[in-house]
């Protein structure tokens, strides 16, 4: 008998336990804020545009924003968005930069009718930022202002990695 009643028990525990859930889930990823420094020349032999590899890939919900650097002024350095483009007097595109992003890597290049013709001044030794900005961030800061960008993420000049291509 004493078999039997600590049977229906044990059948009981089991019968009787409430729901569970499984104990798998997902970590959100931890926001990187990355800066990447790069200096190229657009020509001919690299058909005017530069791939940089991300290495590890970005996550997609991270926006990647490119800089030129334009000049200095008595506040420091000029930085332009891309995409940048220069007109002719009459209004009509000379040439100017783009870029587009996937995961794994950026491309930035030129465009234009005559892209030989652009003064070296514009086409070589050209100083781009990548920034990686993480989708919490994208919306909230202002993405034309390369400062306004680093200051909201937090990053100092010494965390800015320079890519020799």
């Amino acid at each position: 008998m004493k078999k039997i009643i600590t049977l229906l028990a044990i059948a009981g525990l089991f019968v009787l336990q409430s729901c569970t859930t499984s104990a798998s889930f997902e970590i959100a990823p931890i926001a990187r804020n990355e800066v990447f420094e790069v200096t190229t020349s657009f020509n001919s032999n690299n058909n005017y545009g530069r791939l940089v590899t991300l290495n590890p890939p970005i996550y997609s919900s991270d926006v990647v924003l490119v800089y030129r650097l334009a000049g200095s002024n008595s506040q420091g350095d000029v930085w332009n968005p891309l995409p940048e483009t220069f007109s002719f007097n009459n209004g009509a595109l000379d040439f100017g930069y783009k870029f587009d992003y996937t995961n794994s890597d950026v491309d930035i290049y030129m465009i234009g009718n005559d892209l030989q013709s652009v003064t070296a001044e514009y086409r070589f030794n050209q100083v781009l930022r990548i920034v990686i900005v993480p989708a919490s961030y994208a919306k909230t800061i202002n993405k034309n202002s390369y400062s306004d960008v680093i200051t909201a993420l937090n990053v100092k000049d010494s965390q800015i990695q320079k890519i020799d291509l």
